[in-house]
């Protein structure tokens, strides 16, 4: 069990100097308004925190500021963004992503929202939110063509219909501020980025949500070095968001767009990769409260949702989702087990050294840690504290609540459900099942 802690102890130890090193590095999208002028004041942006509000909240429209132009600001004010938003069965969100999107302080945009075939008018009531607004398009989608995914197909055409020099792919239920597009083409423009993607702000209210979906900022934050991400052309370090993806036209063609991507289930993290792949700038950014979302609202949601996408990101290989979870199961599981049982059956040797006449001896004497000792539980508990310590800051550093990291365990727990989730779809059907299609993992 000796080399069992050692492994945990390296593992905790390297994901706390990425995580140190992400909270240095990790660009943040800033509110353009902080940029319009020394002396100048204005109404602030209401910033969007999954940690302590409500969603009623965010969907008030209070404080929002007047149009304003960014020509000369360095944020890209002279470009053309068309926002693109496939929409599949979201009636009951997508008329307010509408109207928000329309109230964005960013100068030149268009707004495509493709209805993928639904049956509850989405259609209907994005059309009603749009109203006459001439930079709004609402476009049918068509029939699904065999080996494509739903929404890269959707998107696919979305891509056709765009004028944009930037083409901004974001999701039916994703919340934006009133300066949140104009912050991340700016961001987009300062970082040179050919693929910027923005991690939202999370907004978790029920259990379920609290203990999974945060686990995604331990994953970007804790596993991956930004600096890794930005400066070199490595594939492993590579991740997007599907929810905030802001291509260049360019980047987006010369990649091969969704065609290129059709039947992927992760399609967000293999444009990553094939961006990189071709020597072109992938960036992140955090939301900071300007971009939000909330991806579920129960149990049922978050298994489903996360099963969704799991076995894909370990390429479609049960046995290496098996791997991953074992793993999870040693580095924040077995601490707390240690602790519980108290004592490890080791046996360490003790060795004297001193130098004789220029010749080294050793000494050897060996001994057990005694039942419930204090290294052994000392050991176990240092390691068990590191793990909560690091899911706690990257929840600080993404504006999720910070105590729900005490409940670690139990969140690595409800991971494994989803990944058994994961593996009977595959086994059953071949791939995930989502909004009653069945997607193919790759």
């Amino acid at each position: 069990m000796i080399f069992v802690a050692l492994f945990v102890t390296v593992v905790l130890l390297g994901m706390l100097g990425i995580t140190l090193s992400n909270l240095l590095l990790f660009p943040r999208l800033t509110s353009p308004s902080t940029l319009r002028g020394k002396g100048v004041t204005s109404p602030p942006t209401p910033r969007l925190d999954g940690a302590t509000l409500p969603p009623t909240l965010f969907l008030s429209g209070e404080g929002s500021l007047p149009p304003y132009s960014l020509q000369g600001q360095g944020a890209g004010g002279s470009g053309l963004v068309s926002i693109l938003i496939p929409a599949r069965n979201e009636a009951a969100v997508i008329g307010e992503t509408v109207r928000r999107m329309l109230a964005q302080t960013y100068p030149r945009f268009e707004l495509l929202v493709l209805d993928d075939g639904s049956t509850d008018g989405t259609a209907e009531v994005a059309r009603a939110a749009a109203g006459d607004d001439p930079r709004v398009r609402i476009l049918p989608g068509a029939a699904l063509p065999p080996g494509w995914a739903g929404k890269n197909w959707a998107c696919h055409q979305l891509a056709q219909a765009a004028r944009g020099d930037w083409l901004l792919f974001t999701d039916a239920d994703t919340i934006w501020a009133p300066d949140a597009l104009a912050a991340v083409v700016a961001e987009g423009e300062r970082s040179r980025a050919d693929l910027l993607t923005v991690w939202p702000t999370q907004i978790t209210v029920t259990w379920p949500e609290r203990l999974v979906v945060p686990l995604m900022a331990l994953v970007v934050i804790g596993y991956l070095p930004v600096f890794m991400v930005h400066y070199t052309p490595w594939s492993p370090f590579a991740a997007a968001n599907g929810q905030c993806l802001l291509f260049r036209r360019t980047a987006y063609d010369a990649i091969g767009g969704h065609a290129a991507l059709k039947g992927d289930v992760l399609e967000d993290v293999k444009f990553a990769r094939r961006i990189k792949a071709s020597r072109l700038r992938l960036r992140m950014a955090d939301g900071n409260r300007l971009v939000a979302c909330r991806m579920y609202t129960d149990w049922p949601s978050v298994r489903d949702g996360y099963a969704k996408n799991i076995l894909s990101g370990y390429g479609g290989s049960i046995v290496f989702l098996g791997l991953a979870a074992i793993f999870h199961w040693l580095v924040f599981l077995w601490p707390w087990a240690a602790i519980a049982i108290g004592d490890w059956g080791l046996g360490i040797a003790d060795c004297g050294l001193w130098v004789e006449d220029f010749t080294l001896h050793i000494a050897h004497s060996t001994f057990d840690i005694p039942h419930s000792s204090f290294l052994t539980i000392g050991w176990a508990a240092a390691l068990a504290a590191l793990g909560i310590a690091i899911r706690a800051v990257t929840a600080g550093f993404t504006r999720q609540r910070v105590r729900d990291a005490l409940l670690m365990p139990v969140s690595v727990l409800l991971m494994t459900v989803i990944a058994a989730k994961s593996a009977y779809w595959q086994l059953r059907y071949g791939g995930p099942v989502w909004k009653g299609r069945v997607v193919k993992a790759k």
